[in-house]
């Protein structure tokens, strides 16, 4: 108990024994939070650029546009907009993205078929503008030749709110690109109070492993490797699932794009990722653009640790069932135009989380 509600309670002991009629108010004890283990991906959740690609603001965004825009081939072989907004999951059962139809586009607004969605582009690439002398740290030097946020605002004011609101939390950022090398080292500097528009980053007491991590996935086993560091779920399924309880602060690790690509890029062959409901003291929570409902078209291979007198066993978990509740689908549109994008969706997800693990364990 705190000095201040300490002395509020002898306070109302006090006046209860002068006064009988007095109303006795009780604190209630403070719920503990559990602890975050935040998975994020890079391109398209808090970047709009892509080193592999070579991929600059304008190209990245309109890929991305692609894949939140959708229609339907008519039976004369003609492709007809459904409507004309911007939607991570599609409108109708039978919609199709354009991404899906036709492939990766880097010019889909400047097409005759995209053009109908050139202001949500140009809207967007404003917001991405960085403010005043340029920074060549923080940002990234567009196609255009402006200067452009390198991470989105957004996931730096996610730190900021965690922080200020006490909560104990690390960060895993998960991506198959070669984008680690630059990203680690700009979230140091900012953690040190170099971000000129988060300067307050600076009491953050997070530190910053610059060293990339590789997970690496076969039959067997998955492997991760950090440095000197290697765990293996081959001896025990839950090895990696505690490693990361234990991570402080951020970390990078790259993960197995070729063996997503060997499993037609299904979510049987994607990222990793473990949780356990008899976990009183930790929530993961995965956010990334490529995690849809369809299990052929997702990223993130979801596991759950189930223990029985043989030990722990692994259940695949349906993305749909953890969707919003430890899955996130990254609305990249929503990430740069609202500060707390990211902070709403760690809010949500621990809300969901709650009554999912009730009505597991009912």
């Amino acid at each position: 108990m705190s000095l201040v509600n300490k002395q509020m309670a002898e306070k109302e002991v006090d006046n209860e024994e002068s006064a009988p009629h007095c109303q006795v108010f009780t604190i209630a004890p403070q719920i503990k939070k559990r602890k975050l283990v935040i998975h994020l991906d890079l391109n398209n959740t808090i970047l709009v650029s892509d080193a592999v690609c070579k991929q600059g603001p304008s190209a990245a965004l309109n890929v991305y546009l692609s894949t939140v825009t959708w229609g339907q081939m008519s039976d004369k072989g003609e492709w007809t907009w459904l409507n004309d907004c911007t939607s991570v999951s599609p409108s109708c059962p039978d919609a199709i993205n354009y991404f899906s139809q036709f492939g990766r586009s880097s010019d889909f607004t400047d097409t005759p078929m995209g053009q109908c969605f050139k202001d949500v582009q140009n809207r967007h690439l404003q917001l991405l503008e960085w403010p005043g002398e340029a920074d060549s740290v923080f940002t990234l030097l567009g196609e255009d030749k402006k200067r452009y946020h390198f991470i989105l605002p957004s996931f730096f004011h996610l730190l900021e709110r965690l922080h200020q609101q006490g909560r104990h939390f690390s960060v895993l950022l998960r991506t198959y690109g070669t984008d680690l090398a630059r990203v680690l080292p700009v979230v140091q500097a900012a953690l040190k109070g170099k971000h000129p528009l988060f300067p307050q980053l600076r009491d953050v007491p997070l530190c910053v492993d610059l060293t990339p991590g590789r997970i690496r996935c076969s039959k067997r086993d998955v492997v991760l490797t950090r440095g000197s560091e290697r765990v293996s779920t081959k001896a025990n399924n839950k090895n990696i699932y505690d490693f990361f309880n234990t991570v402080t602060g951020i970390g990078g690790f790259q993960d197995h794009f070729d063996w997503w690509a060997r499993n037609n890029f299904s979510s049987r062959g994607g990222k990793p990722f473990w949780i356990d409901p008899n976990d009183c003291d930790v929530q993961h929570i995965f956010i990334d653009d490529n995690i849809r409902i369809n299990e052929e078209d997702s990223i993130v291979n979801c596991q759950m640790l189930l223990q029985d007198e043989n030990g722990h066993r692994l259940r695949i978990v349906p993305t749909a069932e953890l969707y919003k509740i430890c899955l996130v689908q990254t609305d990249l549109l929503r990430a740069i135009a609202d500060i707390d994008y990211f902070v709403k969706c760690i809010q949500l997800c621990e809300e969901n989380y709650d009554q999912y693990l009730s009505n597991l364990h009912e």
